[in-house]
């Protein structure tokens, strides 16, 4: 006869029934799905402010038959450049404000009552800038060949800064000393860098030459320089003439671009 196993004398404890459907709080959790995880993720990307180094849904741009592949690249970056939808959103005429944005948050330029002159000033993003920041008190005027709108606070002259007699005019259009002279002033591109390079120093030590001639005791002077080795005898001068003096590449710039800013501080120059 087979061996029967012995019955368990031991009574098993019934769990009690647990409503698996419902949290800890008692509430029904939501239920994931592919669609709404997807909705999350693009709420969270929507959330997200320009800038901050999140990874945004890129938008491509179809070759045109009349439009040239360069035009077309630099279509696609301006759309893809979280800066440009930062400054359409908040009012600013150009990207490159937030540029200023950041060099004043780092080294304080821009106080209230503060006189500046904006050197290359179109589109007028630096001038928006420096008015809101310098108030009723400060002054704020520029210089550029090409036409912009007028920016409520700042007076312009549209004159090429580099022809004979437009600093003098400059100058009068100030009434007198600077506190800051900004140049964001660049060259056409060649496309050859060491080209390029020494074209934007040359522009450097032009606006560097007007900044000494107007600057107050104890002014700044900011200027845009490409990064290169032709930059010896305009630290030279600016170390001389100043107490400090400083590179700065804001996030604004794109990372491709070679293109930095000198921002010197404390100029030792007499009173004007």
């Amino acid at each position: 006869m087979a061996h029967q196993p012995r019955k368990s004398l031991k009574k098993t404890r019934k769990r009690p029934k647990v409503d698996i459907a419902k949290t800890a709080l008692g509430e029904e959790p939501e239920k994931r799905t592919r669609k709404s995880v997807a909705e999350k993720s693009g709420k969270k990307l929507a959330d997200k402010k320009a800038g901050d180094g999140m990874r945004e849904l890129r938008v491509n741009v179809k070759t045109a038959k009349y439009r040239k592949t360069s035009s077309t690249q630099w279509l696609m970056r301006q759309l893809n450049d979280p800066f440009v939808a930062k400054a359409k959103a908040e009012g600013y005429r150009s990207r490159a404000a937030y540029k200023l944005i950041e060099l004043d948050e780092k080294f304080n330029l821009l106080k209230t009552g503060t006189r500046v002159v904006d050197l290359g000033c179109a589109p007028g993003g630096w001038c928006q800038v420096a008015v809101n920041k310098v108030g009723t008190k400060g002054r704020v005027v520029g210089i550029d060949y090409l036409n912009m709108d007028t920016v409520a606070g700042a007076d312009v002259l549209e004159l090429d800064f580099l022809e004979p007699g437009s600093p003098e005019k400059l100058k009068k259009l100030l009434k007198g000393s600077a506190d800051l002279v900004l140049s964001d002033m660049a060259a056409p591109t060649t496309g050859h860098r060491a080209t390029d390079h020494i074209r934007i120093i040359a522009l450097a030590e032009t606006a560097l030459d007007f900044a000494m001639d107007v600057l107050s005791p104890d002014g700044a002077f900011v200027s845009k320089v490409f990064q290169g080795g032709a930059e010896g005898e305009l630290l030279t001068r600016l170390k001389k003439n100043f107490t400090s003096v400083r590179h700065a590449k804001p996030k604004a710039s794109r990372s491709d671009s070679a293109e930095m800013y000198v921002v010197a501080l404390g100029f030792k120059g007499e009173k004007k």
